[in-house]
């Protein structure tokens, strides 16, 4: 018992969780934007996955990581604008749309994978972001262990995520964006123009699920390999619902997740009597089940996964 409280409530537990939330909050909260606006976006797995891919290609092709950084933010936006036109404007269904685009994702980039590196499995390896250590924090005893040394992604990510509230909830853009959600009607009578905010935050929600994708392959490691987002797109949807479509709440909830698949990998290298399969289906197990719970008990945005078109009924 002693043994499994220890590996629970430890130190570098809580310095992991904090570096695998951060791919899930981004995305989350690109998430929380798109939905907030009325899309429903099941194609964050997707997003992510090709950021990852066009962040590796981008060191590749120019020698510098944080070019590689743009690259994935650009790739994670243009197929954020691919669901955007099909569930926009062509009204098609968006979690079929969503589901397409993941399977698109995964099957191109093992494909341009293979034709580029003439491998299968990973990339060559490429310049990474490295790791930023923040002065006198780092020398804090337990604090700088935590918070210390990180991916300049992670402290970039903290940011981006205060930012995103406050856009969300206090600015006039963010009240336009909840109100397209809510009600396009009403938005539209007063003047607001639905498909353009959709447009926008779907688009956002595809870059800032791309960044997510580059700090897995640009930070995390330095390389791409096949699916390495391996649901974490899923995960992040799951925040962003359980985190109540809130940037905050969805940070949250990925610190949830992720506090759980930091301790299922340290009861992989302890003498834990549960086969390595079980233990490594904790983390999804858990996306779930809290998947589960939160879509009995949450409310979504009203017009959700509708479509909309200016002057007619919603379909």
């Amino acid at each position: 018992m002693s043994g499994f409280v220890d590996i629970v409530f430890n130190v570098n537990n809580l310095a992991a969780t904090i570096r695998m939330a951060t791919p899930i909050a981004l995305a989350a909260m690109g998430g929380a934007f798109s939905e907030r606006s009325g899309v429903v976006n099941i194609g964050i797995e997707g997003m992510m996955l090709t950021g990852a891919f066009c962040g590796v290609l981008g060191s590749h092709l120019t020698g510098n990581a944080w070019l590689g950084v743009l690259f994935a933010i650009v790739g994670g936006g243009l197929v954020g604008a691919l669901l955007a036109v099909f569930a926009i404007r062509l009204k098609a269904d968006h979690v079929v749309t969503g589901v397409g685009i993941n399977i698109l994702a995964s099957g191109a980039t093992t494909w341009l994978m293979q034709v580029i590196w003439k491998r299968k499995g990973a990339s060559d390896l490429v310049a990474g972001l490295g790791t930023w250590s923040v002065p006198g924090l780092c020398d804090v005893p337990v604090l700088g262990t935590i918070l210390g040394t990180h991916s300049p992604l992670v402290y970039i990510s903290f940011v981006l995520i205060f930012l995103g509230w406050v856009l969300m909830f206090k600015t006039p853009l963010g009240l336009r964006i909840r109100m397209t959600g809510e009600h396009p009607e009403a938005a539209d009578t007063v003047g607001i123009n639905v498909h353009a905010i959709q447009y926008f935050c779907v688009i956002l929600s595809g870059c800032l699920a791309g960044l997510g994708g580059a700090y897995l392959s640009l930070a995390q490691l330095n390389w791409f390999s096949k699916d390495m987002s391996a649901g974490r797109g899923y995960m992040a949807l799951a925040a962003c619902i359980f985190g109540g479509w809130n940037p905050l709440g969805g940070l949250g909830a990925s610190f949830l997740f992720s506090f759980t698949d930091a301790i299922q990998m340290r009861m992989q290298t302890a003498q834990i009597s549960l086969a390595v399969e079980i233990i490594q289906m904790i983390p999804y197990i858990l996306t779930i089940l809290i998947l589960a719970s939160a879509v009995v008990r949450s409310r979504p945005p009203a017009a959700l996964g509708k479509h909309y078109e200016s002057g007619h009924a919603n379909k």
